[in-house]
C-alpha cells in the first residue's frame, strides 16, 4: 500500500486547523517534490506528470500570509475532498468573488502578520507573556474581523439578500466574537511599532524618565572627558557596549582620564571610573523598565487569556479566507469560470444538453443536441496561460527598460549612430512583444458525450495532444480543489475520486524498466486502483514496441477500460488499428488535432468525431521530396490504407462545410432574433405613443365638457330664477325656455358622441318629452329636467302650480313649468 498523498508536519496551538467542516488538514505542510522518496505511488505520479505541483504554487502565490500560502498548497495537494466538501469549496471561492465585485470587502490580509499572531496565542495559552509586536499583530487581526462584520451588517442592512449570496461565508463571519476592549487596550498600551507606550503605566513613565536623565548626564561626561583631552578628542568617541557608556579611542596611547579598560588591539575600548557608578545605575534603571514592560504585557496577557478560543477560531478562520482569498483572486486574474460538478450516477440529473454556440469560427464542436460528461468549451491549460503572461510582462518590461535607456543615452551623448543602434534594440524588442500578443495560447473545446466511455486522440506530433491531456486532468483537479476552470463559460465537470496520468517517455531506471516496460507497470497500477469514478489520461499508448504488437496491445487495454473501468479514459495514440474501435462499439469516439496542410503545421484544435489520418507522405510530397520517392512509398503504404486517409480527408471536408453551415444559420438565427426584437419593441413605442395620444385627446375633451357643464348649469340656475319670478309668462316664453334647455342638451349630447369611452365626461342628456298642458295627478311618472331623471309625483298644490315629487331618494318641491311628461 502506498504512503499518503498528503504528508502533514507541525500544528497550531497543538491541534489541527479547520479547513473545511468536519476535516482536518494541517497547514506545516509541502507540496515539492523533495516528498517524492514519502510519497510514491501512482496517484503521486500522476500529479507529477500533470504539474499540479506547478499549479498548486502558483494559486498559493495569490494568498497574502506566509500561513495562508502554506494551507492554500496543503488543501490544494491533499485532492482527499468529498463530494459535498469540493461543493462547499467551490461555493466558498465564488462568494469570495461576489464580495469583491461588492467593493465594499477587504479579504486581502496583508496587514495582518499572521505568524506573529500565531506566536501570541501560543504564547498566552502557555501563559507566557507576549511580546509587543505579537500583541499589535493580535489587535490587527480582531479589526480586520470587526470590519469585516460591520461590511456584511452594512450590506445586509441595504440588502438582506446579500446574506444568502455571500454563503458560506456570511456564515463564517458572522460566527466569529471580537472583544473590542482587547482592541482598545492594545492601542492604549503598545503603540504602532510595537513598543509599549510610556503611559502604560506609572512605574514604566518612573523608570523611562530615569534611564533618559541617566543617559544625558552620561552623554555630557563623555563629552567633557573626550574634550579635556586635547591631544587625542579627534581619536575618541563615545560608545554604548553592553548597555554601558565607554569612550572608544583610535590608539593604544595612554590617556588622561582613568578608567576600566574593557577590550585593546587596533584600538581600545575604556569605560571611565567616573561613570561606572552612572552606568550602575543605569543598568538597574534598564531592568525596572523592563519589569515595568513585562508587568504591563502580562496584564494585557491575563485579559487575552480571556477569550482564548474566540481569538485562535478567529485566527482559524483568518487562515481560511486567506485560502479562500488566493482561489477567487486566481480564478478573477485567469478568467476562471465557475464549474458545475456533479456525481457521475447523478449523470442524468443536471447534465441536461444545452445550446453550444462556439465562439470561435473555426472550432469543430460536436452536434449541440447531444448531452455532455464533461463540457468545457474553450479551455486554457493554466500553466500556459501562466507562462504566457509571464513572458509577455517581462516582454514589455524590456520596452519600458529600453526606452528609459535610449533617453538616458540621448541625454548623454550626441553621437547619432549610438542613437541608432539603440532605436534598433527597442524595435526588436516591441516586435517580440507584438509577436507574443498576437500568438496566444489556443484554447480547446471539450465536449464529450455521456455515452463514451474512452476517447481516442490522434495527430500529429508536436500537435498539442499531450497539451489537450493535461488541460482536461487540470480542469478535473481545478474543480474539485475549489478552483475556477479556465474556460469561456460555466463548465460541467464530473467529480472525479482520483485522476491517473500515464504521460512522457521516462525511464524506470531505478528499477531497471525500459520506457516501454515503465509505461506497462503505470497502466497496469492505474487499472487496478481506478474505479468508477476515476478519470484516466494514457498518452501513447501501445508506443515503445513493435507497432502491431503495440496497436493490439493498446486496443486489448482501451477496451478493459471501456468494459469495466474508469469513467473516462482518454487515451492518444499513433495507432491507426485504435481509430476503428469507435464502430465497432459504442463506448468510445474518436477525436483529432487538426493540422493545416498548407502551413504545414498544427493549429491545436480538436476535430471531433473524425479519426487523424496519416500526414507523413502529404508532407513529404510538399516538402519536396523526389516524386518516385513519394509513389514508392504510397504503394507500400497500400492502396487500402490510401483509401482510408481518402475516406478520411471526405470526412473532415465534409465536417468542416457542415460547420459552416451550422455557423452560418446560427448567424442568420441571431440576426432574425435581433430583427424580431426590434420590431417588438418598435410596436410598443408604437402602443405607448397612440396610449399617449388618446390619452391626451380625452384629456381636452373632458376639460371642455367641463367648461360647457359649467356654463349650462349657471344657464340654467339663471333660467329657474328668470322662470320663478316671471310664472305669470305666457306658454310662449315657456316655449323659449324649453328650446334652450334642448339646445343646451344638445350640446352635451354631441360632446358625450365625440367620446363615448370617456368615463370622466357626465352629461346629461334632455330627453324628447313633450310639455306639460294640464296638472299631473298623484302617482304620475314626469321628467325633471335639472336633474335628469324621472319621478313620482307624490303632492299637487293646484294654486301655485307646484307639485311634490320623489326622484331617487330625493324629494323636490318643483314648479309645474320645471317638469315635463
Amino acid at each position: 500500500m502506498p504512503p499518503p498523498l498528503f504528508a502533514a508536519a507541525g500544528t497550531i496551538f497543538g491541534f489541527p486547523i479547520t479547513i473545511i467542516p468536519r476535516r482536518n488538514v494541517c497547514f506545516k505542510v509541502s507540496c515539492s517534490t523533495e516528498h517524492h522518496d514519502n510519497q510514491s505511488g501512482v496517484k503521486y505520479d500522476s500529479l507529477m506528470v500533470l504539474e499540479w505541483d506547478k499549479l498548486c504554487q502558483s494559486v498559493a502565490s495569490f494568498a497574502r500570509t506566509s500561513l495562508g500560502s502554506r494551507a492554500t498548497k496543503a488543501q490544494l495537494w491533499s485532492l482527499d475532498q468529498t463530494f459535498q466538501e469540493s461543493v462547499r469549496l467551490l461555493q466558498e471561492t465564488d462568494a469570495a468573488i461576489r464580495m469583491h465585485d461588492h467593493d465594499s470587502f477587504n479579504l486581502d490580509l496583508t496587514s495582518v502578520d499572521l505568524a506573529l499572531v500565531e506566536s501570541a496565542l501560543k504564547h498566552a495559552r502557555r501563559r507566557l507573556p507576549l511580546h509587543a509586536n505579537e500583541a499589535v499583530a493580535l489587535a490587527s487581526l480582531l479589526q480586520f474581523v470587526e470590519a469585516l462584520q460591520l461590511s456584511l451588517k452594512a450590506a445586509i442592512k441595504q440588502d438582506s439578500d446579500w446574506y444568502k449570496q455571500f454563503m458560506p461565508l456570511s456564515e463564517m463571519i458572522t460566527q466569529l466574537v471580537v472583544n473590542r476592549s482587547i482592541i482598545k487596550l492594545i492601542q492604549q498600551v503598545i503603540d504602532e511599532d510595537g513598543s509599549v507606550k510610556d503611559s502604560a503605566s506609572p512605574a514604566l513613565r518612573k523608570a523611562r524618565d530615569q534611564v533618559r536623565t541617566l543617559e544625558r548626564k552620561l552623554y555630557q561626561l563623555m563629552d567633557n572627558i573626550i574634550r579635556n583631552e586635547t591631544k587625542e578628542a579627534a581619536l575618541m568617541a563615545s560608545s554604548n557596549v553592553d548597555g554601558r557608556w565607554c569612550i572608544r579611542s583610535g590608539n593604544d596611547q595612554p590617556t588622561n582620564f582613568k578608567g576600566l579598560l574593557l577590550s585593546s588591539g587596533s584600538g581600545s575600548i575604556i569605560e571611565p571610573f567616573a561613570a561606572v557608578p552612572l552606568n550602575d545605575e543605569l543598568q538597574q534603571a534598564r531592568a525596572s523598565v523592563a519589569k515595568a514592560e513585562a508587568d504591563v504585557l502580562s496584564m494585557v496577557t491575563e485579559k487575552i487569556q480571556m477569550d482564548l478560543d474566540d481569538m485562535e477560531k478567529s485566527l482559524r478562520t483568518a487562515i481560511q479566507l486567506d485560502m479562500i482569498y488566493a482561489r477567487a483572486t486566481y480564478s478573477l486574474s485567469y478568467g476562471g469560470t465557475y464549474p458545475n460538478i456533479f456525481l457521475p450516477e447523478d449523470i442524468d440529473g443536471p447534465l441536461a444538453a444545452q445550446s453550444y454556440r462556439s465562439k470561435d469560427k473555426t472550432s469543430q464542436a460536436p452536434n449541440p443536441k447531444k448531452e455532455w460528461i464533461f463540457y468545457l468549451p474553450r479551455a486554457y491549460h493554466p500553466l500556459l496561460l501562466q507562462q504566457h503572461r509571464q513572458k509577455l510582462s517581462t516582454a514589455r518590461k524590456n520596452v519600458r527598460n529600453a526606452a528609459a535607456e535610449i533617453r538616458r543615452k540621448k541625454l548623454q551623448t550626441e553621437n547619432m549612430a549610438v542613437k541608432r543602434e539603440a532605436e534598433i534594440d527597442i524595435s526588436s524588442l516591441q516586435k517580440q512583444v507584438r509577436a507574443l500578443e498576437e500568438a496566444p495560447p489556443v484554447p480547446v473545446d471539450f465536449l464529450i458525450s455521456q455515452k463514451t466511455r474512452v476517447l481516442v486522440i490522434t495527430g500529429p506530433n508536436t500537435g498539442g495532444k499531450t497539451i489537450c491531456l493535461k488541460t482536461i486532468g487540470l480542469a478535473a483537479m481545478m474543480a474539485k480543489s475549489g478552483l475556477h476552470v479556465l474556460s469561456s463559460e460555466s463548465a460541467k465537470v464530473p467529480w472525479f475520486d482520483s485522476v491517473f496520468a500515464d504521460i512522457g517517455d521516462e525511464q524506470s531506471l531505478s528499477q531497471s524498466l525500459s520506457t516501454f516496460s515503465g509505461h506497462l507497470k503505470q497502466i497496469s497500477e492505474i487499472q487496478s486502483k481506478s474505479t468508477s469514478r476515476s478519470l484516466v489520461l494514457l498518452d501513447e499508448v501501445g508506443a515503445g514496441t513493435n507497432p502491431l504488437e503495440g496497436a493490439a496491445l493498446g486496443m486489448s487495454l482501451l477496451e478493459s477500460f471501456a468494459k469495466s473501468g474508469a469513467l473516462l479514459t482518454l487515451a492518444t495514440t499513433h495507432h491507426g488499428e485504435l481509430k476503428t474501435l469507435k464502430y465497432s462499439n459504442d463506448a468510445f469516439e474518436n477525436a483529432c488535432m487538426e493540422f493545416d496542410e498548407e502551413n504545414l503545421k498544427p493549429t491545436y484544435k480538436i476535430l471531433w468525431g473524425v479519426p487523424g489520418r496519416s500526414n507523413a507522405i502529404n508532407i513529404a510530397e510538399r516538402l519536396g521530396v523526389p516524386g518516385i520517392i513519394v509513389d514508392n512509398a504510397r504503394e507500400l503504404y497500400g492502396a487500402a490504407s490510401a483509401e482510408i486517409d481518402e475516406v478520411i480527408m471526405d470526412m473532415e471536408t465534409f465536417k468542416k462545410k457542415f460547420q459552416e453551415h451550422v455557423k452560418e444559420s446560427q448567424h442568420y438565427l441571431m440576426l432574425s432574433r435581433d430583427l424580431h426584437e426590434k420590431l417588438l419593441l418598435n410596436r410598443r413605442k408604437l402602443q405607448d405613443l397612440s396610449a399617449q395620444q388618446r390619452y391626451k385627446k380625452m384629456r381636452e375633451l373632458s376639460e371642455a365638457a367641463a367648461v360647457a357643464r359649467s356654463t349650462l348649469h349657471k344657464k340654467a340656475q339663471q333660467l329657474r330664477m328668470s322662470a320663478m319670478k316671471q310664472s305669470q309668462l305666457s306658454k310662449a316664453s315657456n316655449r323659449t325656455l324649453g328650446n334652450k334647455y334642448k339646445h343646451a342638451t344638445a350640446v352635451e349630447t354631441e360632446l358625450q358622441i365625440t367620446n363615448p369611452s370617456s368615463s370622466s365626461i357626465r352629461v346629461i342628456k334632455q330627453p324628447q318629452s313633450e310639455k306639460i298642458t294640464e296638472l299631473p295627478k298623484v302617482g304620475d311618472t314626469v321628467h325633471v329636467s335639472s336633474l335628469g331623471k324621472r319621478a313620482t309625483v307624490l303632492k299637487v298644490d293646484t294654486h301655485k302650480e307646484e307639485i311634490v315629487v320623489q326622484a331617487g331618494n330625493m324629494k323636490l318641491k318643483l314648479k309645474i313649468t320645471e317638469v315635463q311628461r
